[in-house]
């Protein structure tokens, strides 16, 4: 489908009836980003990446996954302490462990996450997924 010479989405109809007041971003990038093979960041591309997203007026940047590494600890520290409108996030498991290396980045939201996928519940995590919801409801409460 194509007007006045560019192409237009089939859903670009169901989108215009359907389309919230407000839509909020969650960027993911400097987490994410460093999934693609061959990809990584410097602390100085972060921290930049994190100053270029808040001045897009970014609502929310997820800054790392600090249980990872110290670098990336240390990136997602820094990140907090820039003072920016972002409200900036770190990512961790529903484990103390996570947690704890979370708050020590004194970022004022942590993303908690788990597996839902049953195959990764009993294959990789050997647990039951009765197990990984009272892991979760866990790790929140300790969180909070």
């Amino acid at each position: 489908m194509s007007e006045e010479g560019f192409y237009l989405s089939q859903y670009k109809a169901a989108l215009e009836r359907h389309a919230p007041d407000k839509v909020w971003i969650f960027d993911t990038t400097l987490r994410d980003g460093e999934q693609m093979p061959g990809v990584t960041y410097t602390i100085d591309e972060k921290i930049l990446i994190a100053q270029q997203l808040d001045e897009l007026r970014v609502p929310k940047i997820e800054a790392g996954f600090p249980i990872t590494s110290e670098g990336e600890t240390e990136s997602v520290e820094k990140i907090a302490a820039l003072g920016l409108d972002a409200q900036i996030v770190a990512l961790a498991r529903p484990l103390k462990e996570d947690i704890d290396r979370a708050l020590k980045c004194d970022v004022p939201y942590i993303h908690i996450f788990i597996s839902t996928s049953d195959l990764h519940i009993e294959t990789m995590m050997k647990t039951t997924r009765e197990e990984v919801l009272r892991q979760t409801v866990e790790g929140i409460e300790y969180a909070k």
